[in-house]
């Protein structure tokens, strides 16, 4: 990796800027208002290639030749993009076999971008020339400081199905598999007869009746992702023949679920995503912070890049809703307080023409009067102030696994209920844990853990046996773990791991799973806490919630443990483990619903329930007094802080909901998302947005931020 670009200095901030959309004179105009908002960054030419090469192999470079010039002259770095995500009218019309296809057959027309085969030749051949032009003319341009290849790949486009890609795919198997008896074995195609005679008997899980075999279109899948990072590589390294500034290309984390950014991270030299906050959620802003987290953890911690969200409202969401006074500004900080150093946006200035003309922007129609001008000014001046930021990092005690072959996997149809969501769950977890103001990384599940004190699976449907040995290492070796239901269940082929389930998890949770009973739509089941001693022999489990294990009872503890599951349950048979929560209701009555499993030097969790996220106000019942580490009931947020306090994951205390902490280096972020001052104790250090000097603690105003420079070793 080359790493990130030296330039600009500090906070990069800017966004898209599409000058081809207006006359010349407005660019001046641009540029002076760049200056005046504190732009030193924008990312330019990503739409723009029918204009420099309006005919094949003819180049026009003169308009963008200006611009470049003006933006240098302004002291404006350029991001340069290939504009090779949106190949001009002409490409289409002389390559006909280079067109999209979809899964049912039909060709894609043109008039919107991404409308080509990844797995064309004729496009590898085009994009890689134009990639070389540019890098030829504006390697050594002073204002081009890092290179943009494509633009969010797999947005419209991330599986073709077209012949090209199928005799792709073939070659793609033979790589994988070698031979078709290997194939056949890996796909399990005895199953309803489907065994392939050759690779060119494969075709591409096009249309077809229910029931398509699964591995095939993971596969598929795979392959699909693999034929985009080759466009990449390609345009990448057409452009490091001429230079070795940055290349990246804008991820979209976690909202692409077809392109697998594990797998792209070793790709680029610096990480970059683009997030849309989803204007229909009212705990958006803790789904920004999962995908910013998301991102730094694809980027290895590292600083990253944020290259687009939006200053107000989106054009494409049922609703778009425009951001309320003070939203753009947590936003953004918000990715700056999760490593990210830059914050840029789509667009510049608001388009008058196409699909995007209603989408927000740093300039808006309503012009430099407008209320939004003003916030994109002071926004400026804010990140100058935190130019210090720039570089550090952010560390975690607590990761939660994320595999998007799981992702995959999980939503293939025939599951065991529609309500088996991969996001479901990690969400869950991930917001029981931002409450929590615990700060987390994501891991793949054959990552190195040992930096973890605390590790979730949510959502690991598929598990290979060497992810599953990598997770019974981390706690044997001192680790704490906690796995929700269904997990650990098939291999990479999507083929059940032998035995009971869950296969790959069996012994590092201590039980075994008999029967899955997922709830009826809108179902619940109650949990509560098991009673003294539940055993730990498959024999005694059923035992488990005898006592005063009913709901409303108590365990041994004293802990009154009570709640509802929903989506599933199942007939869990203990071995090694025991049960810390009992099936109330339902099938499972009497039953082990949470369990805990001693191995080595660790502690490994299983939760058979989708627990409530916090006590049901309306059941009526009390809420749960305060964990200890033995409580098994209650909901999904007090079994957590019991799980987090065995495991000693230092975090703040009594702290409002409302309240986002997190620390980056020697800066404390502190973003208020409620209506009332908040006031943080423990607090020493400089305010860097107002000067203000904090001995002991900190009050943050309703919706506003603040950022300490902590002092001396704190």
């Amino acid at each position: 990796m080359t790493g990130y670009p030296v330039l600009p200095e500090g906070i990069a901030y800017g966004g898209d800027y599409n000058p081809e959309q207006w006359p010349e004179e407005v660019w001046r105009e641009d540029v002076r208002l760049m200056r005046e908002a504190g732009v030193n960054l924008v990312s330019l030419g990503i739409f723009n290639w029918s204009q420099i090469e309006p005919a094949e192999g003819v180049h026009d470079f003169d308009r963008l030749d200006r611009i470049i010039d003006l933006l240098d002259a302004a002291g404006v770095h350029v991001d340069l993009a290939t504009p090779t995500s949106s190949p001009p009218a002409w490409f289409r019309r002389a390559h006909p076999g280079a067109r999209l296809v979809d899964r049912e057959g039909r060709v894609i027309a043109g008039g919107s971008r991404h409308s080509f085969c990844p797995s064309s030749p004729e496009y590898a051949a085009a994009s890689e020339r134009i990639a070389a032009e540019l890098a030829a003319r504006y390697a050594a341009h002073p204002a081009v400081v890092m290179w943009h290849v494509h633009n969010e790949y797999g947005w419209a486009n991330a599986r073709c199905y077209c012949e090209t890609s199928a005799e792709a795919f073939r070659d793609w198997l033979r790589e994988r598999h070698g031979d078709v008896a290997a194939l056949n074995a890996a796909w399990g195609t005895a199953f309803w007869g489907l065994t392939y005679g050759s690779f060119e008997e494969v075709e591409p899980p096009r249309l077809a009746p229910v029931g398509l075999l699964t591995a095939l279109q993971l596969d598929y899948a795979r392959f699909s992702v693999d034929a985009h990072i080759a466009n990449f590589r390609r345009e990448r390294d057409a452009i490091r023949r001429f230079g070795d500034l940055p290349v990246t290309t804008n991820f979209m984390i976690p909202n692409c679920e077809p392109m697998d950014y594990w797998r792209w991270a070793d790709e680029v030299d610096v990480v970059s995503n683009d997030h849309y906050l989803d204007a229909g959620r009212a705990d958006g802003h803790i789904e920004l912070a999962m995908a910013a987290d998301l991102t730094r953890s694809v980027a290895g911690g590292r600083p990253w890049m944020l290259m687009e969200h939006s200053t107000g409202a989106v054009n494409w969401q049922p609703r778009n809703l425009a951001k309320r006074p003070g939203e753009m500004r947590r936003n953004s900080l918000a990715h700056v307080a999760r490593g990210s150093d830059s914050v840029l946006f789509f667009q510049w200035r608001a388009s008058r023409h196409g699909a995007e003309k209603f989408h927000s922007a740093m300039l808006p129609h309503a012009g430099t009067g407008s209320e939004l001008w003003g916030d994109v000014v002071a926004l400026g001046a804010d990140l100058r102030a935190l130019a210090g930021v720039r570089g550090s990092r952010v560390e975690a005690e607590v990761a939660l696994v994320w595999d998007w072959e799981a992702y995959w996997a999980l939503e293939l149809e025939w599951r065991p209920s529609v309500d088996l969501r991969f996001r479901e769950r990690v969400e869950a977890y991930y917001e029981a844990l931002w409450r929590e103001h615990v700060t987390v990384d994501f891991v793949h599940p054959r990552a190195d853990l040992s930096a973890y004190r605390l590790v979730v699976a949510p959502s690991s449907y598929l598990l290979t046996e060497a992810a599953g040995k990598n997770l019974r290492r981390y706690v044997e070796g001192g680790g704490h773990l906690v796995v929700s239901y269904f997990s650990g269940i098939v291999d990479e082929n999507d083929t059940i791991h032998p035995g009971a389930h869950p296969g790959a998890l069996r012994d590092v949770l201590g039980l075994s799973v008999e029967e899955f009973h997922p709830l009826p739509e809108n179902g619940t089941v109650g949990v509560g806490a098991a009673s003294v001693d539940a055993g730990t022999d498959a024999d005694t489990d059923t035992d488990a919630g005898s006592g005063n294990a009913g709901l409303g009872g108590r365990g041994h503890d004293g802990i009154a443990g009570r709640t509802n599951g929903r989506i599933w349950s199942e007939r869990v048979r203990l071995a090694g483990a025991r049960a810390v929560g009992v099936f109330t209701g339902g099938p499972d009555a009497g039953h082990p619903a949470v369990t805990r499993h001693e191995l080595g030097a660790g502690t490994a969790w299983y939760v058979a329930t989708a627990l409530d996220p916090s006590p049901d106000a309306a059941s009526g019942l009390d809420p749960l007094p305060p964990p200890v580490p033995e409580a098994g009931g209650g909901d999904l947020r007090t079994l957590l802080r019991a799980v987090l306090d065995r495991a000693g994951v230092s975090r703040p205390r009594d702290l409002p909901d409302s309240l986002e902490l997190v620390r980056r280096g020697r800066h404390l972020f502190l973003l208020n998302h409620g209506d009332e001052p908040v006031t943080v104790a423990g607090v020493n250090g400089t305010g860097l947005l107002d000067g203000a000097e904090h001995a002991g603690s900190a009050t943050v105003p309703a919706g506003g931020v603040a950022v300490v420079e902590l002092a001396g070793n704190t």
